[in-house]
């Protein structure tokens, strides 16, 4: 019995784990710097998963700010089922810096998060009179199942504000505005009942009509915006559901535009604590002399607006949101969209938009930011003075990101 024994033993001990079944762990230091001197509040912090180098597939990670656990999340951006950045939001004083110990590790966790932000989209069964739940959808370019998707295209939700994606040609951000902080498309599909609407819910506040509402890509064919068509094929998808952030994505491919034919995919992330948009638009092949157009939507064409002529436009008005003006009341909303000077070509306006036109030759990518507010809101901007007064302090926040630093990695088995 003892030889059996110790036969056993001296196995085990010669014979380990194939290195795909041993946990692996990587753990670095975070420092996250505020250079502005202002102090942020939900900070995005991103890291960059491919440039640890880690040496194994990570599934799960976590950010210790001292004794205290931040919520953070793991997305897989180009869908290769391996994890491409780690994100989480923090607050930072002016000239701040803060530290943060993360642990990578190769195990899945089922540790959850309070849901600061939230992502869907669903197809329409009429004859059951129900939806179901989709991440991704590809039509060719000749479909039209804008009314077959709910709410028309993927939903994004902060606590601030709520954006849907129109699943047409028009790709429009439309708008959600609320009465009060808080998750709540979730509940109502950005289609309040009215049992919803008494209990203080918020609603859809802004009818785009062809306009490039808050931020929308356009074509520009030298007088007007145009629409993303004609297309082979128009994809839109959800990445990310949070909780600290959640990202869409809309592609198309064979875009007939300007003499060329474009594959080009344009994703949307909404973080937690944030009213704005990030915008980033990725082309298969750096862009040649192709010119783009975004803005912002001048309302019923009585529009206020404001400019600094130098990549930040905003407008401010009045319109009823849909088409039954008895049942609902007009809705007031600022609209403001901020583009990188670098890809500025110059100003323009159509009978629909405030805009500037775009170019980025040589390069496959481009980003800018998009952002609303509505009277409705109680925590929000009330008069079109303190809208553009805040636009112009939004864009310096914006040219003031935190720096984040990587240090003193190390991997365990």
């Amino acid at each position: 019995m003892k030889k059996n024994l110790f036969i056993i033993a001296f196995l085990l001990g010669s014979f380990s784990l194939p290195a795909w079944a041993q946990k692996q762990e990587k753990t670095i230091t975070v420092e996250v710097h505020n250079n502005w001197n202002q102090a942020k509040t939900d900070a995005p912090v991103v890291v960059n998963l491919h440039e640890l180098h880690a040496g194994f597939k990570i599934k799960s990670a976590v950010v210790m700010e001292g004794t205290n656990e931040i919520p953070s999340q793991l997305d897989d951006l180009n869908r290769d089922r391996k994890m491409d950045e780690l994100a989480f939001v923090t607050n930072l004083p002016a000239h701040g810096k803060k530290t943060f110990q993360v642990t990578l590790s190769s195990e899945k966790s089922t540790k959850t998060y309070p849901e600061r932000v939230y992502a869907d989209m669903f197809i329409a069964d009429f004859r059951k009179g129900k939806h179901q739940r989709v991440q991704a959808i590809t039509v060719p370019g000749t479909s039209n199942i804008y009314s077959m998707v709910r709410p028309h295209g993927p939903v994004l939700e902060s606590e601030l504000v709520g954006y849907r994606l129109y699943f047409n040609e028009k790709q429009t951000p439309d708008i959600y505005g609320k009465f009060n902080k808080g998750l709540e498309i979730k509940e109502s599909q950005f289609y309040p009942t009215d049992a919803q609407l008494a209990k203080g819910f918020g609603d859809d506040v802004l009818r785009v009509f062809d306009s490039c509402g808050p931020g929308a890509l356009k074509g520009w064919d030298g007088q007007k915006a145009t629409h993303i068509t004609p297309v082979e094929t128009r994809t839109e998808r959800i990445i990310s559901y949070g909780p600290v952030r959640a990202i869409a994505e809309i592609e198309v491919t064979g875009w007939q535009y300007q003499g060329a034919e474009l594959d080009m995919m344009t994703r949307y992330t909404l973080y937690a604590g944030h009213r704005d948009l990030h915008i980033e638009t990725f082309f298969d092949e750096p862009l040649d002399k192709e010119t783009f157009c975004t803005g912002v939507q001048n309302i019923v064409g009585a529009s206020r607006s404001f400019s600094d002529h130098k990549g930040l436009v905003g407008s401010w008005g009045t319109d009823w949101p849909v088409n039954d003006t008895v049942k609902y009341a007009k809705e007031t909303v600022g609209l403001g969209t901020c583009i990188p000077q670098r890809y500025v070509k110059s100003e323009e306006k159509d009978k629909a938009n405030f805009l500037y036109t775009i170019s980025a030759p040589g390069n496959n990518h481009f980003q800018y930011h998009t952002i609303f507010t509505s009277m409705k809101e109680t925590f929000g901007y009330k008069t079109p003075e303190a809208w553009f007064a805040y636009l112009r302090e939004w864009k310096e926040e914006l040219a003031h990101p935190v720096t984040v630093k990587v240090k003193d990695s190390h991997t365990t088995k």
